[in-house]
C-alpha cells in the first residue's frame, strides 16, 4: 500500500486547525459509540464546512483524505491508521515524531508519515498503553503493551530517549502464518516440518532460537498447531501475542509495577502459578531472567511438551543463555548441575535466522543428546548451508539433512510418527527462502 504525500506543504497545519474545530462541534461519547463508519458522513458534512470557513479551496480528494486522517485520529491511531491497514508491513519505528520508518519482506524503508509535534505522538502512546492498562510518563517512562490484533508495542520517552518519544510496534497479522505457509516461503522443508511436528505431538520439549525479528513467535505459533484440542495449555508473555486455536487455552500476562511501585507480577510468578493450574503443556512466550529456573524445573517434572523461545544466535549460545538466566535466581546452583538440568529438559533446540536478504530461515534443527563430563552435548539434524550470494543480494544457499538419526526418533515412532530413514539421509533439497 503505497503512502499518500501532498502537494501543499501547509496540509498538516489546515489538518491541525480542521481537527482542533471538528472536535469542539463533535459529540466525541455520542460518535464513539456510533462508530467509525456511521459517523464517517457527518465528518465530511462538518470538514467541508470548515474548510470553507477557513476559506481554503480544497479537492475532493483533500477533503476525502482529512476526513479519513481525522477519523484515524478520533477512532485509531492517527498517522499510523494507513501503515497498520496494510499486511504486507510487518515493523513500525517511530524515531520521534519527525521520522518513521517500516519493515516491509525484512527490509527496512522511510516513510514520509509524521506526527504534528512531541505532544501528538504522546497522545498516541498514551492512547496504546491506556487501552492494556498500562501507562508512560516520567516516572516510568518505559512500557510493553499490544494492541487489539496482538501487534507488540514498545515505547520509550524522555528523558530516556533523548531526541524525543519513539514507539515501535512488531506486527502479527490475525491469520498468523501456518505450517504450510512455511514450506511455501521455503523457509524450512517438509521433512524438517514432518520431523518436528513428530516432536511436537510426541511432546518433546522444544526451545526455538534467534535474533531479534528473526520470526520466534511465528515459528512458535506455527508449531503450537500441533498440540493436540484434547490437552490444557497454560501460555505465560510479558505482552500477549502468541495465537494459539486449541479449546482449551489459558493466557497469562506479566503485569508492571504500579504509581508506587508496587503490584508487579514477574514472569517467574506466573509460571510457578502455572504449576498449579493443572497444565498439560506450558508454552512460555519468550524466556529471559529467573523464570529459566522454574521453567526446567517444569519441564523436568511431568510438563513435557512444553516450548518456548529464546535470543540467541547458535544452539550452543541458548544452552549457554539458559544456564545464565537459571543463575539470576541466585540460589547458588552448582554449574555442573544445572548444565545437567538443561540437558534433561530440553530435547529439541530449532534455530532461526533472519539473513542479510530480510529472509527468514530455520538454519538448525538441533538435538540435546545428554552429557559428556561437565558439557551437554548436541547433535545437528537439518541444517542451511549458505552457498553464497546471489546477483540481486539474496542468500543462496541449500536445506540438508545431516545423515545422523536422532535419539529420539524411537519415541516419535512409539508416539505413532512415521519417520522413513530416508528423511535424515544426507540428500540436498534446494531452498532459497523467501520473507516471513
Amino acid at each position: 500500500m503505497g503512502i499518500i504525500s501532498t502537494s501543499r506543504p501547509d496540509f498538516g497545519a489546515i489538518k491541525a486547525a480542521i481537527h482542533r474545530k471538528l472536535i469542539q462541534r463533535l459529540n466525541l461519547e455520542r460518535v464513539t459509540q456510533m462508530g467509525r463508519e456511521a459517523v464517517r458522513p457527518e465528518v465530511a458534512q462538518i470538514v467541508e464546512s470548515l474548510a470553507a470557513e477557513e476559506n481554503t479551496p480544497m479537492t475532493l480528494q483533500e477533503r476525502e483524505r482529512l476526513s479519513t486522517e481525522v477519523l484515524d485520529e478520533v477512532f485509531g491511531l492517527g498517522p499510523l491508521e494507513p501503515l497498520l491497514r496494510d499486511p504486507s508491513i510487518s515493523d513500525i519505528l517511530v524515531n520521534t515524531y519527525k521520522s518513521t520508518y517500516i519493515e516491509r519482506h525484512g527490509l527496512l524503508e522511510r516513510t514520509n508519515i509524521q506526527f504534528r509535534d512531541d505532544a501528538h505522538l504522546m497522545s498516541i502512546i498514551d492512547r496504546i498503553v491506556s487501552a492494556v492498562g498500562r501507562r508512560v510518563d516520567e516516572s516510568s517512562p518505559m512500557v510493553d503493551a499490544r494492541l487489539p490484533d496482538g501487534s507488540r508495542v514498545n515505547a520509550i520517552i524522555p528523558p530516556l530517549a533523548i531526541d524525543g518519544p519513539c514507539l515501535s510496534i512488531r506486527r502479527f497479522g490475525r491469520d498468523p502464518l501456518g505450517p504450510d505457509e512455511l514450506i511455501q516461503n521455503q523457509s524450512l522443508t517438509a521433512p524438517m516440518l514432518e520431523l518436528l511436528r513428530g516432536c511436537v505431538g510426541s511432546r518433546l520439549n522444544v526451545l526455538i532460537s534467534g535474533g531479534t525479528g528473526a520470526g520466534k513467535t511465528t515459528l512458535l505459533n506455527a508449531l503450537s498447531s500441533f498440540i493436540s484440542n484434547r490437552e490444557r495449555i497454560v501460555s505465560i508473555e510479558d505482552a500477549a501475542e502468541l495465537q494459539l486455536h486449541q479449546d482449551h487455552v489459558v493466557r497469562l500476562e506479566t503485569r508492571p509495577p504500579n504509581v508506587e511501585g508496587k503490584g508487579a507480577v514477574r514472569q517467574r510468578q506466573l509460571v510457578i502459578n502455572a504449576l498449579r493450574m493443572r497444565p498439560d503443556r506450558i508454552v512460555v512466550g519468550e524466556v529471559r531472567g529467573e523464570e529459566a529456573l522454574d521453567m526446567l524445573q517444569a519441564m523436568n517434572t511431568g510438563h513435557d511438551g512444553s516450548m518456548t523461545t529464546i535470543h540467541a544466535n547458535t544452539p550452543r549460545d541458548a544452552l549457554g543463555r539458559l544456564e545464565t538466566m537459571v543463575a539470576m535466581a541466585n540460589l547458588n546452583i552448582p554449574d555442573t548441575a544445572t548444565r545437567r538440568q538443561i540437558a534433561s529438559a530440553i530435547d529439541v533446540v530449532v534455530q532461526i535466522s533472519r539473513q542479510s536478504d530480510g529472509k527468514r530461515r530455520v538454519m538448525t534443527i538441533a538435538e540435546v543428546t545428554g552429557m559428556e563430563g561437565e558439557v551437554v552435548t548436541m547433535q545437528d539434524i537439518f541444517m542451511f548451508k549458505k552457498a553464497g550470494i546471489g546477483e540481486k543480494g539474496e542468500v543462496l544457499g541449500e536445506f540438508v539433512p545431516t545423515g545422523i538419526r536422532p535419539k529420539f526418533a524411537e519415541r516419535l515412532v512409539t508416539s505413532g510418527f512415521t519417520l522413513p530413514m530416508t528423511m535424515f539421509e544426507p540428500q540436498t533439497v534446494r531452498g532459497n527462502g523467501r520473507s516471513w
